[in-house]
């Protein structure tokens, strides 16, 4: 079974509240918060505001995803009670693994993402000091992409790696996932999947969160 996190990049902002609790009724994990600057990806997307504002609409912890230049300035920004994991980008920071140690400072989770076109060779130091790999499935920016399907290589790739150095990080995946590829993920060794418009389109979340989960198992 994995854990499912929808992005609520995806999600109506005129009814955020009701939208999170909605997925919290319907069996999702986390809420996945994409904050996005509009320098290290062409989108800006929502400040540490808008995630503060879910604070008691629902017990879900956050899923913090900063695909923004220089996180280091930002990260105590997104220190709440519910704050669960924060995942840097590593083609974002020059000294990555002083940035980890950093997260963790707060007594958050560490993760670490790599967009489509970087090797998982760059992570090779690192591996044994963070909590969560986020393997970019699109190129990140903006939500209703599709799926890049040598992901599945590079998923499968990364829990070998883990497997053979007995470590324990989890792998996410994040981008382009529907109903029709989740299994595959999942079978490939991911263990926390994002989903936007697959969560929130057509208005029925509750039954869209059922498929996905049902389809992973």
């Amino acid at each position: 079974m994995f854990k499912l996190a929808p992005s609520i990049l995806a999600a109506d902002f005129s009814k955020l509240g009701e939208e999170v609790s909605g997925i919290e009724k319907a069996g999702a994990h986390l809420i996945h918060i994409d904050v996005m600057d509009g320098h290290f990806v062409p989108n800006i997307s929502f400040g540490a505001s808008v995630m503060k504002s879910l604070c008691g609409k629902s017990t879900l912890p956050f899923d913090v995803h900063l695909m923004i230049e220089n996180p280091d300035k930002y990260i105590e920004d997104f220190i709440t009670d519910a704050t669960e994991y924060i995942t840097v980008h590593q083609e974002a920071c020059p000294n990555i693994h002083r940035t980890i140690r950093y997260i963790k400072s707060f007594g958050v989770k560490a993760g670490v993402s790599v967009n489509p076109g970087t090797s998982l060779s760059v992570l090779d130091s690192i591996l044994n000091e963070v909590d969560l790999v986020l393997i970019m499935s699109v190129n990140p920016g903006f939500g209703g992409q599709s799926f890049i399907e040598f992901s599945l290589d590079k998923i499968r790739h990364l829990a070998e790696i883990r497997n053979s150095r007995g470590l324990n990080f989890e792998i996410e995946v994040d981008g382009g996932v529907t109903i029709h590829n989740v299994d595959s993920l999942v079978d490939a060794g991911a263990e926390i999947i994002v989903a936007g418009n697959s969560v929130f389109a057509g208005g029925n979340i509750n039954e869209n969160v059922r498929q996905l989960l049902n389809r992973g198992r």
